[in-house]
Order: structure tokens, then sequence, then C-alpha cells
């Protein structure tokens, strides 16, 4: 541990530089401090007991400083225990989570801090967050400082654009592998077996960049030239299989992207961390990515689609190494500066590194949906969003950043061309390494590639909200195409008009199709074409589906769709009408029986995986929202035979490589719908073994999920069977899915107990209680649990304080979601009209309670 000796001596100091330190972080406060301090470096301690509730730490923070009026520095939740400037020793008060440093204590030039603190651990709701692992006694600690974390675990500058150097000393257990940003420098045996482990100076990063972790973690497959993976060590078995894969798409994806952005890997090493109950699916710290131990050790039977989308999630990370560690957003409102291009990169790497998945196909499968649902909601916002304090950044993330800005940039990659929007991205990149930019930045260099003007393109496509819905006018005389026309308007019902650049498909009876590019820049426009053309059986107007935005297909090319999709062979453009369908569906233009009526006759000639999946999950959504509970009853028994039939006896032929696969999605597509004493004797029988799903060996999770449906629709044998099911699994995965699965039991007290430890138990893990409120809010019990839907709303500003990011996204989701009902839709919008919200929370929930408006309107529209 790095030791300093302190001053004997006080200095007498102001007591009070400013007149109240504000709370949270605002933007002004960190402009001032932006223009003032450089040269950052930390040399930070920490020491870890087993099971501590506590970490002592040490600090000795260097800065140059511009002038000498007063500063803060950040510092809550913690204890402090001596703080020196520049040799003198200073009271040790904390102000609103921030330390006042006096002007008379500061000089210019160089400034030295030294602080003594204790900070806190604890299973959730903190910055040193401890596992214990329920399967060996193991016990785990791992730091999580996005948003503005950082500053409640070691007093720091805690903004993204005073870049620091750290040097961590990191004391722990003789038997404990620790991991940080940086290798291991030298090791220290003192007392009882501790090691003080002191790590190599960082680069300059952020201090949310800034991570370690440490237990008794293993290293899996340590292979020269493949990044480390790490896991603890009673997962070692199960990661053995699996390390390979993620190793090695990492190590090319390290390779793709160095050629790419004409620049090397920016930090000394890279390594990946598995951690149990993460809460998100990873956090790109420079040097080691922290992943969620789940998304890469399956804890469900995997299908192809299921290990795609761990590659996605390597590469996603994996590109943040750049985009997001190397040049880092100024500020939280640019967050997309890095969240949309790690996301839309890590596509365009495996579209590259494995050419034959139809990877954008899967973009659009797997993207474009969520930036949709969220985009045509009063609540949604800009790309750019106004952050005014660091306190509000956490309302940052969501659809809008993750799915939304790679959309939007898929859109400028095919307005600008792939090679000058390549030349500007490494143009932005050199200009601003490790360093900081904004959303200018980054559009100045693509000007600069291109020689393209792009100041209004990025005015309404990263600062206006929304997006356009694109409509198709045309028409045919002697079998030729006579006219054709695009139009646009604003979902939101604003005069709004974004340049569209985009692709129209002419699709022939005959299977061929003709495609015309067309830009788009006003609210309508013919579009230009050569007068042979012959009339097209429909017209899709975003073909390949380079375009954002809503594009519904016009009324005769739906009708032809609807019955002729089946003979669609390419499956891009199937899939791509399959979407334009079910959003024709929330937008209660097509009658949610007519989708499933067309569900029942094609699925069972489906063969592409994402299709087949998507239209399951958009099936099982219309039967549990959008019909009648009658109308369901009349499908239901339908599905419930087809997906049983299909997931026993998919037929192998030669040419099917994924019949296993298709078993899988067809069994979790069964799961989900069952409902019937039918369909429910079937999970049963799955569950006791005398069923089977043929090549498939079901998993815990598989196993859970249906003790889980049995419980929520009140099964006679379930809490039998759930009995046997904990006994069965009593691992530490088992202990927490049988919570999960209570959550759904059907009575109030059992809500009672729930709901009060959501929000009041705080050893309760995070994951936990994230995985519970779903099952809590079964699509069946929504009067059951309508009771819970104010005081759920009440709770926001406890949820925003006290949970990590995307907690409070799924917390509205689950508790507007479970409702079907106009009395729930109406109680949620009396809360929006009375209750004093704060903006950022007013637009969450503007944004969650549009499922539950789009219910009501497509309930009430049609009835049957």
């Amino acid at each position: 541990m790095i030791r300093i000796i302190f001053a004997v001596f006080a200095l007498a100091l102001s007591t009070c530089s400013y007149a109240a330190a504000p709370q949270g972080i605002p933007r002004e406060l960190a402009r001032e401090r932006a223009a003032r301090i450089s040269n950052a470096s930390y040399r930070v301690s920490f020491d870890l007991g087993p099971h501590e509730p506590t970490s002592r730490g040490h600090e000795e923070l260097r800065f140059t400083l511009r002038g000498t009026s007063p500063l803060l520095l950040d510092y809550r939740d913690g204890k402090l225990l001596n703080v020196s400037v520049n040799g003198h020793a200073l009271a040790a008060t904390l102000d609103n989570g921030h330390i006042d440093l006096p002007a008379r204590a500061l000089r210019e030039g160089e400034n030295i801090i030294d602080v003594q603190f204790v900070s806190n651990v604890a299973p959730a709701g903190k910055p040193l967050i401890r596992f214990d692992d329920r399967d060996d006694g193991s016990e785990y600690v791992y730091t999580l400082f996005v948003p503005m974390d950082a500053s409640m675990a070691f007093p720091c500058f805690d903004q993204p654009d005073i870049k620091g150097r750290f040097r961590l000393a990191l004391g722990a257990p003789s038997d404990w592998t620790v991991i940080s940003n940086t290798a291991i420098a030298s090791r220290v045996t003192g007392k009882l077996g501790h090691v003080e482990n002191v790590f190599q100076e960082t680069r300059p990063i952020s201090t949310y960049l800034f991570a370690f972790a440490a237990g008794p973690f293993t290293k899996v497959h340590d292979t020269p030239g493949l990044p480390g993976l790490y896991v603890r060590k009673s997962q070692f078995s199960r990661a053995q299989p699996e390390a390979p894969a993620v190793q090695e798409i990492a190590a090319e994806g390290i390779k793709y992207l160095s050629s790419y952005f004409a620049q090397p890997f920016p930090f000394p090493k890279y390594d990946m961390v598995l951690i149990p109950g993460f809460a998100y699916g990873g956090m790109e710290h420079a040097g080691a990515t922290f992943l969620r131990e789940e998304s890469v050790l399956f804890r469900t039977a995997p299908t192809h689609i299921d290990r795609l989308g761990r590659d996605i999630l390597v590469l996603h990370e994996l590109t943040h190494q750049w985009f997001g560690d190397l040049v880092t957003m100024r500020w939280f409102d640019d967050l997309w500066l890095k969240e949309g291009f790690a996301q839309y990169m890590a596509y365009q790497a495996l579209a590259s590194l494995k050419p034959n998945e139809a990877v954008w196909k899967r973009f659009y499968e797997s993207i474009k949906p969520g930036a949709y649902e969220i985009d045509s909601t009063q609540g949604t916002t800009p790309i750019y969003q106004d952050i005014p304090n660091l306190d509000d950044a956490k309302s940052a993330y969501g659809a809008i950043v993750y799915s939304k800005a790679p959309g939007v940039l898929k859109q400028l990659n095919f307005y600008l061309g792939a090679q000058n929007f390549r030349d500007g991205l490494r143009t932005y990149l050199k200009q601003h390494a490790y360093s900081n930019a904004e959303w200018s930045d980054l559009v100045h260099a693509l000007e600069q590639s291109s020689g393209k003007p792009l100041g209004p393109w990025a005015d309404m496509w990263i600062r206006h909200r929304g997006m356009p819905q694109v409509g198709v006018s045309w028409s045919c005389n002697a079998n030729r195409l006579t006219h054709l026309s695009l139009s646009q308007h604003d979902v939101l019902g604003t005069d709004a008009v974004w340049p569209i650049a985009t692709e129209v498909l002419l699709g022939d009876a005959d299977g061929k199709s003709s495609r015309i590019r067309v830009e788009l820049n006003a609210r309508s426009a013919d579009v230009p074409f050569t007068r042979n053309l012959i009339c097209p059986a429909f017209v899709f107007a975003n073909d390949q589906d380079n375009a954002y935005g809503r594009f519904l297909l016009d009324a005769r090319s739906r009708q032809y769709v609807l019955a002729h999709l089946g003979g669609v062979q390419d499956v891009f453009t199937r899939a791509l009408l399959w979407g334009s369908l079910w959003d024709s569906v929330r937008e209660a233009q097509l009658a949610p029986r007519a989708y499933l009526d067309l569900a029942l006759k094609l699925l069972p000639q489906e063969t592409d995986l994402s299709v087949l999946q998507t239209i399951l999950g958009s099936s099982t959504a219309a039967l549990h929202r959008y019909v009648s509970d009658k109308t369901r009853l009349q499908f239901v028994p339908q599905f419930e035979t087809l997906a049983a039939g299909r997931m026993i006896s998919v037929a192998l032929r030669a040419r099917d490589k994924n019949v296993p696969d298709q078993r899988i999605l067809w069994f979790r597509g069964f799961r989900s719908i069952a409902e019937t004493p039918a369909g429910l004797a079937k999970l049963k029988a799955l569950l006791n073994g005398q069923l089977s799903v043929p090549g498939v060996q079901l998993r815990a999770l598989d196993r859970w999920t249906m003790v889980t449906a049995l419980i929520a629709l009140n099964d006679p044998d379930a809490q039998t069977i759930f009995a046997a099911e904990r006994k069965r699994d009593p691992s530490g995965d088992g202990q927490k899915y049988a919570y999960v699965a209570e959550a759904a039991t059907p009575t109030a007290q059992a809500k009672t107990k729930y709901f009060n430890e959501f929000l009041h138990d705080p050893a309760r893990p995070e994951d936990w209680i994230e995985l519970s409120l779903r099952p809590f809010n079964y699509w069946n019990q929504s009067s059951l649990t309508q009771p819970y839907l104010k005081p759920a709303l009440d709770a926001l500003p406890q949820i925003k304080s006290e949970r990590k990011i995307f907690f409070l996204v799924d917390w509205l989701n689950a508790f507007i979601d479970g409702q079907q009902s106009a009395a729930a839709d109406a109680e949620v919008h009396k809360y929006l009209r009375t209750a004093s919200i704060e903006p950022d929370l007013r637009l969450k929930i503007l944004q969650a309670v549009d499922e539950l408006d789009r219910t009501v309107r497509i309930r009430q529209k049609f009835p049957d």
C-alpha cells in the first residue's frame, strides 16, 4: 500500500470557498474545472479485507491549476479521515458530495492533494460491489463507476473531460487474483498473507473508466496472442468450452478495428473479466472490460443467434477502447459518441469477420425495433441530450443512444459512402486521441473526408427528437409503372422534415425486383425512374434497411404481402416485410388477428432462425397484449399445438444444419405461450423428463422459466414442482432463480412481500431484483399488480438515486407493461398530470406508457 507522511502542522484556511457546494456535478462547475485543471494523476490505494463492509483508502492527487480561486473535489458516500493540500492539513469535511479546497490552500501550477478515506462495500447500491458466491463461499469485489460513481469510491474530479493517469495499489488476500486497467508492476506480501498489488500507471483516461476486480478469479484458456479471460473459480469448468470463441472474436476484432480506424489498440493490454450478476451486458474499462457472466456462459440452451449476440457484445465493448476510452465524449449529453458508435461498429466488424451471417439483417431485427418503439413516444429525446447535471446522466442511457444512434450511423454511412465514412472516423480518432470531443468535432471530420456539408443533416438527426414516417404512392398503366412518390411526416406531429437517403424496392410477383436510390429532403417528392419499369406487385421504401424511420406498406402493397409473403425468397426482404406488418399492427392499421392468422400459416415453413424468433416473439406479444381474452383463447391452443409439435419433430433435412436451434426456438415459443391445461401438462412433462426436445439439453434457466410460468398461471402442481426444482438445483444460480420464480406467485401476500423487498432490502443483489420485476408483473396478473402501479411511480426518485443505470427503465417497463386496461392507462396519465416529477423521469414515464396507450387503442379498434 502506498504510504505518504502527512504534514504535522495545520494551515489556517477559509472554511467555505463556495457559498454552498452544489448537489451533484453541474455542467457549469465541470466547465470551470476543465478550463483550470490539467495533467491530473492519481496514486490511489484500497485495502480489501474478506467480508469487510468498508475499504480503507489512500490517495495522492497531483494536477496543474490555472489561477488560485476555490476548487471543489468530488467525494460522496464514504468517510474522510485526513486531507492535506500542498503539505498543509485541511479540515476534513464534506458538503453535498464535495471537498472544498479553499483559494488560500491552492497555488498556480502543480498542486498535491493527499487524502485518507473509507469507502463502502456492499452487494448493491455502492461503487465497490461485493458478490458472494453461493456455490463455494468465495467472495469477489469489483468496481462500477459509470457515469459519476467514481467519486463514491475515492476523491476525484469526476467528470469525463478531466482525464488522468492512474496508479493503483490494491491490498488483498494472497489467494485472490486482482485485475485492473494495466498489468501488475509489483507484488509485496505483508502480514497474514495480505498482498499489496501495485499496477503500472495508465494512459490518460476518464474517472469512470478506472476499474479493478478482485477475488479468487481463474484465468481461462491462457493462450499467447489472445486477450485474457477471467472467471470466478466455481465457474471454471463451465467457462472452458466457451472461452476460446470469446477470446478469438476479441482478437480478430482488435485486428479488424485497428486496421479500420488506422489506429493501433490504444492501451498496453486487454483483459475480459466475467462478473456474475453484473448490472450491464458489459463495461468498457480501458484495458479491462467487465462482461456479465450470464451473457457469456449461457444459462439457457443457446442457439446460433445467441452466440452471434455474444459476439456483438464482445465487439461492442472492444470498440469502446477507441470510441469512449481513447476518445471520450466531453460530457454525457454526447453519450451516443461512445455507445452509438460501439453498437454500430460491432455490427460493422462482425459483418466483415463473418460475412456469411447476414449481419445487417440481424442489425435490423435486434436494433431497429427498440429504437422505433421509443422514438415514436412523447417521451423520446434527441440523440444529443441536454444533461444539466451528472446526477441526471443515468437518464441519458436507453434505446435512443444504443439503438437509434447506430441506426442513424448506418444511414450516414449509406449517405456518405463507406470510404468517406471510414476516413472521417480515422481523422476524428487521430485528432482527439487520449482526449475529449463533441458531436460537432465528428461532423467536421466527416465533412472533411466527404466534402459534403453535414450541418443540416446533423442538426435534424442529432439535435431533434422523433423520426419520420415515410409513405409511398404509386400507380401503373398497361402493366407499366407510371408514377412513384415518397412523402414523410413526423410521427410526433410536428412540422419537422428529415433528410433521408434510402433505396425503394419494387417487388415483382415472379420474385424479381428493382431498386431505386432516393434522397428525400422535402415533405414529398416524385421519384424519377425510367419509363419501362414493369408494374410492381408491391413497393417497400427502405430496402436493405439503410434509412431510419417508420416504413409502412401502402394498402395495395400490404394486401399483396399478406397473401404472398410466404413466397418471398430473399430472407432480408422477408424480415423487413414481417417487420412492416408488425408496425402496422402497433399503429392499429392491421388487426392483430390478421397477423396471428398469417403467423400460424407461415411459421411452419420458416427456417431462418432470426425471422422465426421474431415472428414467435411478436405473436406472443399480440396474444398477451393486443387481443381480447376471448380471442387469445381461440388462438392459444393452435399455437401450443404448432410449437409443441415443431420443437419435437422439426424435420431434419440434409441442408438444414440449424434443426437443434429451430427446436430451441420452438421450445421457447411454446414455453411463452402455453396456458391451457394441455399446454401446462407438456411443461410439466418437460420438467419431469417424460417429454424431451430431441438433440437439445435444457439448462437450468430453461427449467426455472417453466417453473415460473407454472407458478404465475396458478397450476395446481406448481408449488410441488417448485419445491422439487429448488431441491434439484441448490446452486447459487438456483437460489437466485427460485427467488425470481416466487415473484410470480399470484397472491396479494407475495406481491406485498416482494414489493417491500424491491425498495427496502439493501442486502438483496440488484440483479435478483431486476430479474424479478417481470415475473412480479406477469402478463396474466394485471388486476393483482395494478395496486402497485402508483407506488412504483412514486418510488422513481429512490430508484434513480440508488440503482444502476438501466434499472429504472426496467422498473417502469415492468410495472406499466404488466397492465393492459384503460383504467391503468388513465391512472398513469393522471400521475403525469398531477404529480411533481423531475423532467427526465417524466420522459421515462412517457416512454413506458406508450405501449399501454397502444394496447388500449388497438383493443378498442379491434375488440374481437
